[in-house]
């Protein structure tokens, strides 16, 4: 990569300082809210994704950063400089879209160049800084080539050197892998993982793949109905999820609902209306929690373990049950166990069982307390 182009898109050191900062935001459309007071705030060189399904507001939020809405209320902030006014065009941010959004009818070449012309740069600053866009992404070759003329995956490239070239502070993502398949999808994601190591600005990304989002992200803003259920790490997401939605929405879970029998310090012990008894740990900024709430328990399918035979060694969360279902996933095996008291849980195993069991076979299904979080209803 060209030291000019790297040199002018690195951040500083590691520093606290936040490049975007949403205080309060919300965002009416013809009086139908689409966010409603959001508070956010995205550090410098992070990559951070915004993930929730479809009508979350996600997509909204990315276009009050990018400028093209004006919240309703509240301030966005880029590098601390409140951007409520100020048109999209000169903001220090970049769009990449799902769409791609190239021009047809201009080559590569002159598709990166489109913004550095309309800015004015010279002749010579637009050679060399598309030249450097088209190294940092690997289509030197294509340059004379037509968006027609290329792949889906080779178009992406396209439309992140045409947002690069600009060097901006922000790069938004908005679900810029959502037309590629599978595997042209993991392959872009770890392309786009690369350069942001490697050149250290902040990206943004939108999106509702929940592997793609624990792939990727430093951190991660779980959105549902407009607001923001939770932010933090991909594995503060997916193994302390705060709500029965995150951890419903974030990978599989099993979710059982119940009811508090009692409270103890670090522990809630729950009954179900079959019957069912679970331990389940808490978290320390949980809400109190009272005898007869209704709560629900998660516990994620690769945590609980399944034996032939009754364990010894667990003389709670251990349960009796039948094989329901069984489904060979290749590398995994997932199950579906019944319960004695008519519960079902899903168990995800790894594809290390050299016979599988009878399908309805007797069986005994189990987990740690530390791995089943009690969730208020």
């Amino acid at each position: 990569m060209s030291q000019t182009l790297s040199a002018s898109l690195k951040t500083s050191e590691a520093t606290a300082k936040a490049d975007v900062v949403l205080q309060q935001v919300s965002k009416s459309f013809e009086g139908e809210i689409a966010i409603r007071g959001v508070d956010l705030s995205v550090k410098q060189g992070e990559f951070f994704s915004i993930l929730g399904p479809s009508g979350c507001g996600k997509t909204t939020t990315l276009r009050l950063v990018a400028g093209f809405e004006e919240p309703t209320t509240g301030e966005v902030l880029i590098q601390g400089q409140n951007v409520n006014r100020v048109p999209a065009y000169r903001r220090p941010v970049n769009t990449v879209f799902q769409s791609y959004a190239l021009f047809n009818h201009l080559s590569v070449w002159e598709n990166i160049a489109f913004g550095l012309r309309i800015k004015g740069c010279g002749k010579r600053q637009v050679q060399e800084r598309v030249a450097e866009a088209l190294q940092l992404v690997k289509m030197e070759s294509f340059a004379q080539r037509f968006p027609k003329q290329l792949s889906g995956g080779q178009r992406q490239r396209v439309a992140l050197a045409r947002a690069l070239v600009n060097r901006p502070a922000v790069m938004l993502l908005d679900e810029p892998l959502g037309a590629l398949d599978l595997k042209l999808r993991k392959q872009m994601q770890v392309e786009l993982s690369n350069l942001h190591r490697e050149l250290g600005i902040t990206f943004i990304l939108v999106t509702h793949d929940q592997e793609e989002a624990l792939s990727l992200s430093d951190r991660i803003a779980v959105m549902r109905d407009g607001e923001i259920e939770q932010v933090g790490s991909p594995s503060e997401i997916y193994e302390s999820p705060r709500t029965p939605f995150v951890a419903d929405f974030i990978g599989d879970t099993n979710l059982i609902a119940g009811r508090v029998e009692e409270v103890e310090p670090a522990a809630l012990r729950v009954k179900t209306a079959a019957g069912l008894k679970v331990l389940a740990r808490r978290l320390e900024s949980n809400q109190d929690f009272k005898t007869s709430q209704s709560i629900y328990v998660s516990v994620r399918p690769e945590k609980i373990r399944l034996s032939l035979e009754a364990p010894t060694t667990h003389k709670v969360n251990c349960f009796a049950g039948r094989l329901k279902h069984i489904m060979y996933l290749g590398t995994h095996l997932h199950f579906v166990v019944e319960l004695a008291t008519g519960d079902c849980v899903t168990v995800l195993r790894p594809n290390r069982v050299e016979q599988l069991p009878d399908q309805h076979a007797q069986v005994y299904a189990y987990w740690s307390p530390k791995d089943c979080l009690a969730l208020a209803a």
